[in-house]
């Protein structure tokens, strides 16, 4: 196949990966009109259709989806060449795609991504917060944060900081008037603040003399989103489960009441990790060696 198709493979690419000619044309630079045609040529020169177009949607044929899986193994390597010419540069630069949780942006990024912004200037950070273990090299991102336990088994992982505490918490004005549980099993008489996590409702954990067990709560809530969670669970309208780190301003105000903290289980801590068969970008290095400097000291 000859080279001059590879631009109209990486935007049929983008146009996949976003399910819209105007989103994938956005981050190209180009008019979607002119990023259509590139793909009807793609499609021409292939003898396919790779795209099925609607008013409503873009969906990607089964031909398509064959091609697209094989061709991202070139994109990778492509981009990866482009990252290795960049690193004589100067200073590294350009766009750094993260896949995280909320919650990991909140406790490990944020709190540094000011001083990072500074020391590295010419790198953009894009956090995509997600709650689904998405696939990195299939999705565009170069790196993802994620607790150990949820790591896949084919990637390299950079531990970012300590263990953690889970947290069972709820505010004085929810716990007004009502008996405080004594045991998790006591929770299931109260209303509780759940989390989605992927696709399911988290079950609430907790480890009591060596023993790990875990329970089914329910409540008036039911959120993928971190901010959500603490903004009800802080009004008073349950009690919920959080990262300890999370809520210890609140907790040592006394906006927020410890409860069951005999129960509370000890996770090991947040992980940075990568497709190992990529070569790593110096813009991906130098935030691994950032974070590691100011998380693990």
């Amino acid at each position: 196949m000859s080279s001059d198709l590879f631009p109209a493979i990486a935007a049929f690419a983008r146009v996949a990966h976003h399910a819209s000619f105007t989103r994938a044309a956005a981050e190209l630079g180009v008019s979607p009109s002119a990023l259509s045609q590139t793909v009807r040529t793609l499609e021409g020169r292939l003898g396919v259709r790779l795209l099925d177009r609607s008013t409503r949607r873009v969906g990607v044929t089964e031909i398509g989806q064959r091609f697209l899986s094989d061709a991202r193994l070139g994109l990778s390597a492509l981009e990866s060449a482009i990252d290795a010419v960049n690193e004589s540069r100067e200073r590294p630069a350009g766009l750094l795609r993260l896949n995280l949780s909320r919650t990991a942006a909140d406790i490990l990024v944020m709190p540094h991504f000011m001083a990072f912004t500074e020391a590295f200037p010419d790198i953009t950070l894009e956090m995509n917060c997600d709650n689904a273990l998405l696939d990195l090299v299939g999705n565009g991102f170069d790196a993802g944060i994620r607790l150990g336990e949820n790591l896949a088994q084919d990637v390299v992982a950079v531990p970012l900081g300590s263990r953690h505490r889970i947290a069972t918490v709820a505010a004085p004005r929810y716990l007004e008037g009502r008996t405080l549980p004594r045991t998790p099993e006591d929770l299931k008489a109260h209303r509780c603040l759940n989390a989605r996590l992927g696709g399911s409702i988290y079950r609430w954990e907790f480890s009591h003399n060596g023993r790990d067990f875990d329970i089914e709560t329910t409540g008036p809530l039911v959120t993928n989103d971190g901010d959500i969670l603490l903004a009800a669970v802080r009004a008073g309208a349950g009690i919920s489960c959080v990262f300890e780190v999370q809520v210890q301003d609140d907790l040592s105000a006394g906006r927020l009441v410890p409860l069951l903290k005999p129960w509370w289980p000890t996770f090991p801590g947040f992980y940075l990790y990568y497709p190992s068969r990529l070569h790593v970008p110096r813009k991906l290095r130098v935030f691994i060696d950032f974070m590691q400097q100011r998380l693990n000291g």
